[in-house]
């Protein structure tokens, strides 16, 4: 797939964004969505990645606290997507993920509902 801007990529995540369900998304709180071009390591192999304090480990988490990230990857994205439709299935799957994990979703779970 050709490659696109980090401004193009930007705006498909909010659109993907916008798609997810209500319920999905009404309790995203304290959490920002970011994209970057690639993983600090500079491999193509992670998509996303969720960094916080899940909630349902929070405890004393209270006002004041630097609010979660959910961190989309652009090239790793990119290299494992043929064509637009895939691009944004991809995304799709990646905030998804992302965001269980923000709910406490461990990757066993989401493999067994089919999300990991």
């Amino acid at each position: 797939m050709d490659a696109l801007t980090p401004d193009e990529f930007e705006r498909l995540v909010i659109a993907e964004l916008d798609l997810l369900p209500d319920d999905m998304v009404e309790g995203l709180e304290n959490l920002v969505f970011v994209t970057e071009s690639r993983p600090e390591d500079g491999s193509l192999d992670l998509l996303g990645l969720y960094e916080g304090v899940a909630l349902t480990e929070r405890g004393n988490y209270g006002f004041g606290e630097l609010p979660d990230r959910i961190v989309l990857f652009r090239e790793p994205l990119l290299s494992v997507s043929e064509d637009l439709d895939e691009l944004r299935d991809q995304i799709h799957v990646t905030l998804v993920h992302e965001i269980a994990h923000f709910y406490g979703i461990d990757d066993d779970e989401l493999h067994d509902l089919g999300w990991g």
